[in-house]
């Protein structure tokens, strides 16, 4: 089992960047896949990035492709999402989440953090 903790968001004007982390307890934290996902108020959760165990691999949803950019550090325990060129748009609560399968399906995804608020505004 591993429980996630998500920080690092808060309110940036439109083309501003922010980074936000999450930090993993347990051992295992090197053999899952870590992906971001997002949900906007009344909206579905969205999948955003998803980076495998090793970090060798990267994937992205089209509306991030090119600002955003996935991270992981296992020593720390810690998976991270550069968020650049913000646009209001992408204001929406951000969860990290993880899992043995890569998937853009939330229900993909075993474990979830509590989520973060990334506010972009105009």
């Amino acid at each position: 089992q591993v429980q996630l903790v998500e920080s690092g968001g808060g309110l940036v004007q439109t083309g501003g960047s922010l980074r936000l982390s999450c930090a993993a307890s347990g051992r295992t934290f090197s053999t899952y896949v870590m992906a971001w996902f997002r949900q906007a108020p009344g909206k579905e959760r969205l999948f955003v990035a998803a980076i495998t165990s090793s970090g060798g691999t990267t994937t992205y949803s089209d509306s991030v492709k090119a600002r955003f950019t996935i991270s992981r550090d296992n020593a720390q325990n810690t998976v991270y999402l550069q968020m650049n060129s913000l646009k209001p748009e992408d204001t929406a609560v951000y969860y990290c989440a993880a899992s043995y399968g890569s998937s853009r399906n939330p229900g993909g995804y075993d474990y979830w953090g509590q989520g973060t608020q990334v506010t972009v505004s105009s």
